[in-house]
């Protein structure tokens, strides 16, 4: 069983956000970086579970610069066998996915993981780009995975309760959470990531179709406004008027 994981650098939970002058690149000036949770916590230990019970290998991707290598080096540590980075700047989950299923298109892996999303683009598009470069079935938001033999039922929440499907290899996927449990590297792991291989391969050609024009930042959050229990009429008006919840 080979399986290809695919890992993303994203900015901490806690970080400022803010955008350059001219709103267009994201500011990365003092902000700490970490693997999208989504990738490390659920699709990669998924793939390792399944590489303990039945045997294989597990390799994680990145497409990005020299600078992502400490998070793929955490990936190592965790339990990954190997790893490869291509030295592109991902500038869209097009150009991303492209690069990612090019690799993957000479290494004929069974399984391909990704995060459900990103926690900072919340786009939740690269798995199935990828799957739609490689001709694969997709499945996403999957939060149960099991194998018997070539065939592989997945689960995932809808709105009032479980789908259930059925598909068999090579496909791809997108992890969600209770997929699998988070693992941390222990000392002997960050010892062996150390050693372990990282490839380094240059981008394929590719032409972007779309461009960010702008980033925006949300609204600022208002102030908590106390009504008193007597008042309802009041509200009643600011639900309407402002919340525009009822």
């Amino acid at each position: 069983m080979k399986i290809l994981v695919c890992v993303s650098k994203t900015p901490d939970t806690t970080a400022k956000i803010s955008f350059n002058g001219d709103s267009t690149e994201f500011n990365a000036a003092g902000v700490q970086f970490i693997m999208n949770p989504y990738d490390e916590w659920y699709a990669l230990v998924k793939a390792l579970e399944i590489q303990e019970s039945i045997g294989g290998s597990v390799t994680i991707i990145n497409v990005g610069n020299a600078d992502n290598e400490t998070i793929i080096r955490k990936g190592l540590a965790i339990g990954a066998e190997a790893a490869v980075r291509i030295n592109a700047e991902p500038k869209s989950a097009m150009f991303t996915a492209f690069q990612i299923a090019q690799y993957a298109k000479d290494n004929a892996f069974d399984l391909i993981l990704t995060g459900k999303e990103t926690i900072d683009f919340n786009g939740a598009e690269v798995g199935a780009m990828i799957a739609e470069y490689l001709d694969l079935p997709f499945l996403s938001f999957a939060n149960k995975l099991t194998l018997d033999g070539n065939k592989v039922t997945v689960s995932r929440e809808i709105e009032g309760g479980a789908e259930i499907a059925e598909v068999e290899l090579p496909f791809v996927a997108s992890a969600a959470k209770d997929l699998a449990q988070q693992r941390i590297p222990n000392m002997r792991g960050i010892m062996m990531a150390k050693s372990k291989h990282l490839t380094v391969i240059e981008p394929v050609s590719f032409t972007e179709t779309t461009i960010t024009k702008h980033f925006q930042l949300p609204p600022a959050k208002t102030s908590v406004k106390m009504v008193d229990a007597d008042n309802m009429d009041e509200l009643v008006r600011l639900l309407h008027e402002e919340a525009k919840v009822i």
